[in-house]
């Protein structure tokens, strides 16, 4: 490959032919800002902010300039810095001035730029654009006064993920970045990912806040308060208080919840374990009894949203299971109420999750138990450290705690739950030995993990080939869903999940959750599993007993009465009933 040789701020350097000068500084430590600029996505060069300068007066964007040889790059020159301070001031003119009050504020990029150009107020005189705040939705608010065009949303929307519901509109002064027609997000295929909150480097778009839910319900004296926490958040909440991705911060997120005042926290990995359980048996049952197959996961609920809107005629081969979310709340209802002699209306369920969907999937009609929402309310990663900074727990310096039982006994096979190929490689390690009766000589299915779009794996069971695939990012589950419609799909089982790289790059997880950053909590997952002493769903004890006392069987009566559900066509129209049940709660608040 050809190189070429170039001067950076009277520093040389030599990089291969088609870098990027902003590639090029960054090798000689020279960070050029960006605004538009993401690491996992094409380049836009719509901001401007990377303007540097190559010649008397001639200024480039060093996101999308490649270099020259010979050529000599200066970056902090005057006519550099009054163009780069004047196009955020340009910005700023039509950005509101509430950092204070925005949810973005400290981990703005917009900020961070004018507190490195010294910028407090525009010069300019402000045109904010009056335009209604979408909160229509339960999971995601649409800011769109404070969008600055940098289209980060729609690549994510429409490339990565294959939904397409934001993309843009208008010329000139009226541009803007909207789902078409202006529709509120509740009025559109919106899986709530929650992939765009992620990539938006301002306040434009991000999670619904539940934490007053959740205070409110901890004052609450006459309420039995419970919280669980996914495999993923385990991984990646510490980034939030200095700690590298990946760090395993278990004990110290459960000391910090019951400083908040939870009267028990548990593991979600219990139910992933359980969901292995009746997941694994029905798989099983499908091969023998002539299901549809291939049998897809329904553990991811932006997965589920996706194909009830845009394959619903797929929808009988999704499995029946709820996810380990729901799994928990209902058993929380039932189960834990009896052993704790609670009525299940003085339990209030809450669940810390990595991702934004989980916040619409608990507000589901389908998903109650006996008349009982599985599930009250949903935490992000995000939300729940803002929560723990709120109460000013030192997290970092917090002694660790172990889990409240009968929900504290997982096993590896739950953790690895939290990536890609995780719910794959969990059920294969149970479907093996409860169909061959024989033990696995390595419990590693290395072939589904890794963050590759598509893996395939095959498994011997008993003289029985069965093919499977993971899938994550929804783009690429189209392409196994076009398969199936095709009849060209021969995989027995399937796993899918909505955002890429699996759980562990949810869209509640902390920002910055670039693909470096998603494969080290990946890598912190695996070395949880590693390192447990129970690596099998079906060798848990407390599952076990979960099945004698209340549950009977895999797939039993009662399991089919609260551990299982169904799905619908979803059509593009208003959630009538989401919004009535707002607007009730709005009236009783006044």
């Amino acid at each position: 490959m050809k190189s070429c040789t170039l001067i950076i701020d009277n520093k040389e350097i030599t990089v291969p032919e088609g870098t990027t000068i902003l590639e090029a500084a960054k090798k000689v430590s020279i960070n050029i800002p960006t605004l538009c600029n993401h690491p996992d996505q094409q380049v836009k060069a719509n901001c401007r902010i990377c303007l540097v300068q190559v010649g008397p007066d001639k200024l480039v964007t060093a996101c999308s300039t490649p270099v020259k040889d010979g050529m000599n790059v200066i970056t902090h020159s005057k006519l550099v810095r009054d163009t780069q301070r004047g196009v955020l001031e340009l910005i700023l003119a039509n950005h509101p001035q509430d950092c204070l009050k925005c949810i973005r504020n400290g981990k703005c990029e917009l900020q961070k730029l004018c507190e490195m150009f010294h910028i407090s107020k525009s010069n300019l005189e402000d045109e904010i654009d009056s335009l209604e705040v979408d909160e229509s939705s339960p999971a995601i608010i649409r800011d769109h006064r404070k969008c600055i065009k940098c289209n980060r949303c729609i690549e994510v929307c429409q490339e990565v993920q294959g939904v397409g519901v934001l993309s843009h509109a208008h010329r000139s002064v009226d541009y803007c970045i909207t789902p078409a027609f202006e529709k509120k997000l509740m009025n559109t295929l919106c899986v709530f990912c929650g992939q765009c909150t992620s990539v938006c480097p301002v306040g434009a778009i991000y999670e619904k806040d539940d934490t007053e839910k959740i205070w409110h319900a901890l004052y609450d004296e006459n309420l039995h308060v419970i919280v669980q926490i996914a495999p993923a958040v385990r991984v990646s909440i510490g980034e939030e208080f200095g700690f590298d991705p990946g760090t395993k911060v278990t004990g110290k997120v459960i000391a910090a919840l019951r400083r908040l005042g939870f009267d028990k926290v548990f593991d979600t990995n219990f139910t992933a374990d359980l969901t292995i359980m009746e997941e694994g048996h029905e798989l099983i049952d499908r091969i023998k009894n002539g299901g549809t197959l291939p049998m897809i996961t329904s553990c991811s609920p932006g997965w589920i949203n996706y194909i009830e809107g845009f394959y619903p005629d797929l929808l009988d081969h999704i499995s029946t299971c709820k996810s380990p979310q729901q799994m928990f709340g209902a058993l929380s209802k039932t189960y834990y109420a009896e052993k704790m002699n609670i009525d299940p209306s003085q339990i209030f369920t809450v669940s810390i999750m990595p991702c934004t969907a989980k916040k619409y999937e608990a507000e589901r009609k389908e998903m109650s138990s006996y008349g009982y929402r599985d599930v009250d309310a949903v935490l992000t990663t995000r939300e729940l450290a803002r929560m723990i900074k709120s109460a000013s727990i030192d997290f970092a310096n917090i002694n660790e705690e172990d889990f409240d039982d009968p929900f504290g006994i997982t096993t590896g096979a739950a953790v690895i739950f939290g990536a890609t190929g995780g719910v794959m490689e969990a059920a294969l390690r149970t479907v093996y030995e409860v169909v061959t009766d024989n033990e696995l000589e390595s419990l590693d299915f290395t072939e589904v993990r890794g963050i590759e779009g598509i893996k395939e794996a095959e498994v011997d069971l008993n003289g029985t080939p069965i093919k499977v695939a993971v899938a994550h990012g929804l783009s690429n589950a189209r392409k196994v869903l076009e398969l199936i419609k095709q009849g060209k799909c021969d995989y027995t089982f399937i796993e899918v999940m909505c955002c890429p790289g699996g759980c562990i790059g949810g869209g509640g997880q902390p920002i910055g959750s670039t693909t470096e950053v998603k494969e080290k909590r990946i890598e912190g997952i695996y070395d949880i599993d590693k390192n447990m002493k129970l690596r099998k769903s079906h060798e848990n004890p407390a599952i076990r007993k979960l099945y004698e006392e209340f549950l009977g069987e895999p797939l039993g009566k009662i399991s089919h009465k609260i551990l299982h559900t169904h799905y619908s066509p979803r059509n593009e129209k208003l959630d009538l009933e989401y919004l009535q049940k707002q607007y009730e709660v709005a009236a009783t608040e006044e």
